[in-house]
């Protein structure tokens, strides 16, 4: 148990690319965090701990926020930043493509951020931060990405809902919506390519999401934001 008063940070989709630099970074504010994937190794940090499971399945939600709480004793943070991103033609996603991207994108998001922000409450403080995409904004005829853009676009229309519903409790909501980034999801292959997508002639690092997650968890006056961090694809073409 927590009897320091360190803030705790709770991430998802933690194991690798964004969301192993947000543990990482969240670490180097002080934080501890409790990281969860569905394949993710126990961790040397004993301020990291580790919970492995599926973020669709809501059993994973209450084991992760049973487990933040048991070892820590509070949720200070929670970035949802674990996405399944599948870019066809619409009329070409099957069933199950359609059940893992809602079930990750939105039913991951949904209950672990009902447990976070009900323990953000008891203490009377707290921060949730949804990790979208810019194709939520700008649809691109390069990019076919109708269900990103249904599932992601309903997470940045929740977080502003988020924000309003507990401005006054001390809970606070935003999102950071990105454009390609530079992680293991994306062949070395195909980096030109990608990079040419965006205005500033790039992909995006890991630590430029980093970056964007630590501005807004320190920065009290701000709220139902969505910052793009997108090389400018958002500004436009």
């Amino acid at each position: 148990m927590n009897t320091t008063g360190q803030k705790v940070a709770v991430i998802t989709g933690a194991s690798q690319g964004i969301g192993a630099g947000l543990v990482e970074g969240y670490r180097k504010l002080g934080y501890a965090v409790v990281a969860t994937s569905r394949a993710i190794a126990p961790s040397q940090d004993p301020d990291v701990l580790t919970v492995p499971g599926d973020i669709a399945d809501p059993a994973t939600a209450e084991r992760v926020a049973a487990a933040a709480i048991e070892r820590f004793g509070r949720i200070d943070a929670l970035v949802n930043n674990a996405g399944i991103f599948i870019a066809k033609p619409f009329t070409d996603y099957t069933r199950e493509e359609y059940d893992a991207a809602v079930g990750v994108n939105l039913s991951g998001f949904f209950r672990i951020s009902q447990l976070a922000v009900e323990q953000m409450l008891r203490q009377g403080d707290g921060h949730v931060v949804q990790i979208t995409t810019s194709l939520v904004d700008h649809a691109s005829s390069t990019v076919t990405s109708v269900l990103a853009s249904l599932t992601k676009g309903g997470l940045q229309s929740a977080t502003k809902a988020l924000a309003i519903e507990y401005a006054a409790r001390g809970v606070r909501s935003n999102a950071v919506s990105l454009g390609i980034i530079k992680t293991p999801m994306h062949p070395e292959a195909h980096h030109e390519s990608l990079a040419g997508l965006h205005p500033l002639g790039r992909m995006g690092e890991v630590s430029d999401v980093v970056d964007a997650v630590l501005y807004l968890e320190n920065a009290p006056f701000v709220t139902g934001e969505v910052l793009h961090v997108d090389g400018g694809q958002s500004a436009g073409h």
